[in-house]
């Protein structure tokens, strides 16, 4: 029978530590996201919710920038797209800058799905974190983005 392996401390070890961490939050995350999606649509993919998130915020967002902006390949975007074109979920529209590229956007009742699911993840947050500070939830939100921003920016730097 094998021991468990202790958990890295954070102090003595807080790159360790942060790897587990990451780890298990993307491993959570990845298994309530089809939760998410059907919450959306009910034919809809887990992966597809972080783009609807994406053009919601961006409208007008093109095909080429949401691959850029996940780290996907153009192909795996278009097909996402042409599912939720499909759902009737987003609008697609020749960009009159550059007619080879379309400019996406939600649909009313995308944005209304989108709003809900969104809605009702805050509100998961808000009970899963009661016993939180506000201010200590503004904290997080501030060092996720920070690691987030920081992640991408070394990954890009390091990808060529």
């Amino acid at each position: 029978m094998t021991q468990a392996a202790t958990l890295p401390d954070p102090e003595r070890d807080p790159f360790g530590a942060l790897e587990r961490e990451i780890r298990v939050l993307v491993r959570r995350a990845a298994s309530t996201a089809a939760q998410t999606a059907l919450r959306v649509h009910p034919e809809l993919e887990a992966s597809a919710y972080p783009l609807l998130a994406h053009i919601h915020m961006h409208p007008g967002t093109r095909a080429s920038d949401l691959a850029a902006h996940f780290g996907v390949g153009r192909a795996t975007v278009s097909r996402q797209l042409s599912r939720l074109a499909d759902l009737g979920l987003i609008h697609r529209e020749v960009d009159p800058d550059d007619t080879r590229g379309q400019l996406i956007t939600l649909t009313p009742d995308g944005e209304a799905r989108f709003g809900a699911a969104r809605d009702g993840r805050v509100d998961a947050f808000r009970h899963a974190l009661a016993e939180w500070d506000e201010q200590d939830v503004a904290t997080l939100a501030v060092l996720l983005r920070r690691y987030s921003d920081d992640w991408v920016r070394w990954r890009d730097s390091h990808d060529r």
